[in-house]
């Protein structure tokens, strides 16, 4: 979990707080804090909803991201990489916030007949109870949500909430469709009241969920696929489901987190995953397919190089134990055993090993950071200056929550474990190309940036090209292996959807492992959080982070594979 959300007071937005899905401003009009429960509205609380649930996501996010590469994780036993007070802010969002201010608002919203208000509200539920079940297991649900009558909730099984979930939505399409409304929301920050777009969430969320249960369903691939052939649900990248953060700097602070820890006066904060960094900088140069020679068309989009060189890499003028002190150690056996990457990368690729739990030494204004998607931060031109506050794009990035791009990742697992591999690849391909598309776009938001070195439309056919040479050169699992690491390059900015297919599916087989020789088993879901376990009478603390959620009935040990 990011350190700014560990001790952030989350702001309440009012009703004067203006933002469309286009937007790239977050205007606190009003002060929040003026209005006593009496005086609130649904507006009031679908406003607090809507900014509670993008937080939720970035920190659930960041959970899942850690773990599987996508960023760094600081910790060198799984066992200890996240403790119970960790978690409170996650679940303080969900039950003290999202849960009750949901609540609150459908109270409003049923006597004054406000059926898009409830619509939205059961929608960010159902995902929020599901995500709550994918990190968590069984949680409370059903008394959680009576009011505060019952402060020791007992735990709901995580099964009956994935299909208390699926009534949300059912309820929210309903809402959605209905001409029995007396009034839309004043603010609706993700599709500016179209509702059709919200219907079109629902029933992806439904994709999500069938895809997550399809090794304990026997009809989730069947349901998922009644959807797909339907038609109704997210298939293009102006219907993503995704969050706007602004430029503002205080009152509030509207821009996204990420940029928010990153782009200081001090330089950059947080470690960018070397994984990462490294599969998009180097896995299609000088391989036995030659079509495309070059990064990934995104990397420059993902990352914002400080420095030209990282010390200890082979283009850099030796190691230098000040700023990165594991460029002076010897790499261990496993990680040269197994021909992993240690400490460096080249090309000024400054990040850190899945693991590492060095100290923090100067390098704010020499590591890699966050670049202009999704953080709002520069676009790499190889200027290589360093990051400052409001450069780049000044934090006006969104929040990934769900995406076109993702769903059709979903459909090519569906299909390959169908055994339509062609049909996978095909899928596969498709969210690839999104995913550029979608990241290209923001390379504009950097109105410093020279864009001369975007890759171009030949770069991209190319790249694509080489994904498909890739898959159908690859024998058995390998196209797995090859399908999944391009759908956790896709999934930069949210580790939600990284953490679960990790589990489900045990690939990619090859990610790099914890700089710990014996890290302990792989986390198979957090710890509850301290202010679960330690308040409520009715829950225990688990005992271990090898406890499975309902849906994971992989193996307890040797899985995932890349540990």
């Amino acid at each position: 979990m990011k350190i700014f959300i560990k001790n952030l007071v989350l702001t309440v937005f009012s009703a004067g707080l203006i933002l469309s899905c286009e937007s790239t401003e977050l205007d606190l009009i009003t002060d929040p804090n003026a209005v006593s429960p009496d005086q609130a509205t649904p507006d009031f609380y679908l406003n607090r909803v809507q900014e509670e649930f993008a937080r939720f996501n970035e920190d659930m996010g960041s959970n899942g991201a850690e773990v599987t590469r996508l960023e760094n994780m600081g910790t060198r036993l799984y066992q200890q990489a996240y403790s119970p007070a960790s978690q409170d802010g996650e679940w303080r969002y969900a039950y003290s916030s999202m849960l009750t201010d949901i609540g609150a608002m459908n109270t409003l919203a049923e006597e004054a007949n406000f059926k898009r208000h409830i619509g939205m509200g059961q929608v960010m539920q159902a995902f929020t109870i599901v995500t709550l079940v994918d990190f968590y297991g069984d949680v409370p649900y059903t008394e959680a949500i009576s009011g505060i009558d019952n402060l020791n909730p007992t735990a709901d099984s995580g099964a009956s909430i994935y299909a208390a979930a699926l009534d949300l939505l059912d309820d929210a399409i309903a809402n959605f469709s209905t001409d029995d409304n007396a009034a839309d929301p004043d603010n609706d920050y993700y599709y500016g009241g179209d509702w059709d777009n919200w219907i079109k969430v629902a029933n992806s969320i439904k994709l999500k969920i069938y895809a997550q249960t399809r090794l304990v369903d026997a009809g989730a691939m069947d349901a998922f696929n009644s959807i797909i052939d339907a038609g109704n649900y997210i298939t293009s990248v102006d219907e993503d489901f995704q969050f706007s953060w602004g430029t503002n700097v205080v009152n509030p602070d509207a821009r996204h987190p990420d940029y928010a820890d990153n782009y200081t006066t001090t330089g950059a904060g947080d470690y960018m995953s070397n994984w990462l960094m490294n599969y998009m900088d180097n896995s299609k140069k000088d391989n036995a397919i030659t079509i495309y020679n070059d990064s990934d068309p995104r990397i420059r989009y993902y990352f914002y190089r400080q420095n030209p060189t990282t010390p200890g890499a082979v283009d850099s003028d030796g190691p230098n134990q000040q700023t990165l002190s594991c460029s002076v150690e010897p790499a261990p056996a496993h990680y040269v055993s197994g021909n992993f990457t240690f400490c460096y990368l080249p090309n000024g690729y400054w990040g850190r090993d899945h693991g590492d739990d060095d100290g923090t030494p100067p390098d704010g204004e020499l590591k890699t950071t966050y670049g202009v998607y999704p953080a709002g931060g520069e676009f790499d031109d190889s200027t290589f200056a360093g990051v400052d506050l409001g450069s780049g794009a000044g934090g006006a990035g969104i929040t990934p929550i769900f995406l076109a791009q993702t769903i059709d990742f979903l459909k090519a697992e569906m299909a390959y474990f169908d055994n339509e591999l062609e049909d996978a690849k095909t899928y596969m391909l498709d969210g690839i190309e999104k995913s550029i598309d979608k990241t290209m776009a923001f390379g504009v938001l950097d109105g410093g940036a020279d864009l001369s070195l975007e890759p171009t439309a030949d770069d991209v056919t190319d790249y694509l090209a080489e994904v498909e040479a890739e898959y159908d050169a690859a024998v058995g699992d390998e196209k797995l292996n090859l399908l999944a690491k391009e759908f956790f390059v896709s999934l930069f900015g949210n580790g939600i959807d990284a953490y679960n297919f990790y589990r489900r599916t045990g690939y990619p087989s090859d990610l790099q492992p914890n700089l710990e020789p014996d890290p302990g088993a792989f986390i198979r879901s957090f710890l509850y959080p301290s202010v679960y376990a330690n308040n409520n009478s009715n829950v225990t603390q688990k005992t271990s982070v090898t406890e499975k959620v309902f849906w994971d009935i992989n193996p307890d040990s040797g899985f995932p594979l890349s540990n």
